[in-house]
């Protein structure tokens, strides 16, 4: 099933007349990093992305982190950030797929799978537009190997009629887990190129495999109203709409927060059409008449002198977000501002309002710049005490860096540190998140 959202469920006005941060952003510091990893042949095409936590239940220095490769698959951390695990981005299985391309991961908890209960890592393939699953070892990063693929065969194309059409690469991009209630999981799932978010439901099947049915489609806006009359279309490559990427569920409200690169960071609520979406922030661009430039394929202002009406948070591309769970209903949005190399901070509850932003400075490692995905947590994992966030660094630099090579690793950095910074909350009790409990 398709839907679309109708402009007049955007309350642009009220987006425009957020109060300005004004402020400099915060510094935090961090002195843990993740391996290099080169998008070249010789390292294997890898090209860091998006990465997602996975939380020991019982002993958290077991804790792994996930992250995605692209082309060269997916990785697997300790929190050390020591390399355990590289699987490669093999071909899905499917009669007429090809090698995959993995953009983004979450982690769905206690799926219930082959007659036990496993968590697994559900990662979004853009070369066969479709769910790929790992489960994730109980021994965490204790295990030989502790991720190990359980897709289902022959799952259905998430947005695509054919394989033809898949070819096009308008494809499944940005994921989040979204585990309304026991025996509950969903995925979301957004469309590389378009505005066009998707939902799933997993289904385990009793051989320990997982697929996914109940595919529903929502169309979010490509264009959007000003004040004072006229509407602003986002400048993009020909056949190409404003496209989202980075989503992440609050669990225990149901609301979906979707950042929207050219233009901003969406809340949805979930099932889809359940309610209206609105536009929380938008990124300083937004209202900018640009043009498309065939020659150098980039969008320029038409006046350059023309005023930006965005938000002071962000700076295309909006990418990465991620929620992490305070006391009671308290929570985070944190948000990747691209452009700019900072992190935006929003509060879950009313309005959404902004609670500042911040950067991420190398202490004997390199600063953290064009953050693309980011995960965090509120629980205790090893000598992160406070909870931890990790996030996407590119390009990666520093001595050891060959800088011929498209370089890109991934950073961790204490929440302790980020809620000095900004006066948040930590929490670390486990019933703050609902899916560990």
């Amino acid at each position: 099933m398709r839907r679309s959202a109708v402009l007049a469920a955007v309350p642009l006005a009220l987006v425009l007349a957020l109060p300005a941060a004004g402020a400099a952003p915060e510094t935090v510091t961090t002195d843990n990093e993740t391996p290099v990893l080169y998008d070249d042949e010789q390292g294997g095409n890898a090209s860091g992305d998006d990465p997602a936590i996975w939380v020991h239940p019982g002993d958290s220095r077991r804790s792994i982190v996930v992250v995605t490769a692209k082309e060269g698959g997916l990785r697997v951390y300790d929190l050390a950030s020591r390399e355990l695990q590289s699987l490669p981005a093999t071909p899905a299985p499917r009669a007429d797929s090809v090698d995959g391309r993995y953009n983004n991961v979450d982690i769905a908890y206690g799926v219930r799978l082959g007659g036990r209960t496993a968590d697994v890592a559900v990662v979004s393939d853009r070369y066969n537009d479709q769910l790929r699953f790992f489960t994730v070892d109980p021994a965490g990063s204790g295990a030989a190997t502790p991720l190990r693929e359980v897709t289902a065969p022959e799952q259905a194309f998430l947005f695509n009629p054919d394989r033809a059409a898949v070819g096009e690469e308008q494809t499944a991009y940005g994921v989040a887990v979204w585990q309304p209630g026991t025996g509950e999981t969903y995925a979301v799932v957004t469309q590389e190129g378009t505005t066009t978010i998707a939902t799933v439901r997993l289904t385990p099947r009793r051989d320990g495999t997982v697929g996914y049915t109940d595919v529903e489609h929502l169309d979010l806006p490509d264009r959007f109203p000003l004040p004072g009359g006229g509407t602003w279309v986002p400048c993009e490559e020909p056949g190409v709409a404003p496209q989202l990427e980075g989503v992440a569920v609050d669990q225990r409200t149901g609301v979906l927060y979707a950042t929207q690169e050219d233009v901003g960071l969406w809340r949805v609520p979930l099932p889809l059409g359940s309610g209206g979406p609105r536009l929380i922030d938008t990124v300083a661009d937004f209202g900018i008449d640009d043009v498309y430039d065939e020659q150098t394929e980039e969008c320029v202002p038409a006046d350059p002198e023309q005023p930006g009406l965005g938000g002071p948070n962000l700076v295309a591309d909006a990418e990465g977000v991620d929620v992490y769970y305070a006391r009671g209903r308290v929570g985070y949005v944190i948000v990747s501002s691209q452009g700019d190399d900072r992190f935006a901070v929003y509060s879950t509850q009313g309005r959404n309002r902004s609670l500042g932003t911040f950067r991420i400075a190398g202490d004997g490692v390199d600063d953290v710049n064009g953050s693309d995905g980011l995960a965090v947590t509120n629980r205790v994992v090893g000598d992160y005490r406070e909870g931890l966030l990790v996030t996407h660094d590119e390009p990666e630099t520093g001595p050891d860096v060959d800088p011929e090579r498209d370089a890109t690793n991934f950073s961790y950095v204490d929440w302790g540190r980020i809620a000095d910074a900004l006066g948040l909350l930590v929490s670390t009790d486990a019933g703050n998140d609902p899916r560990l409990r």
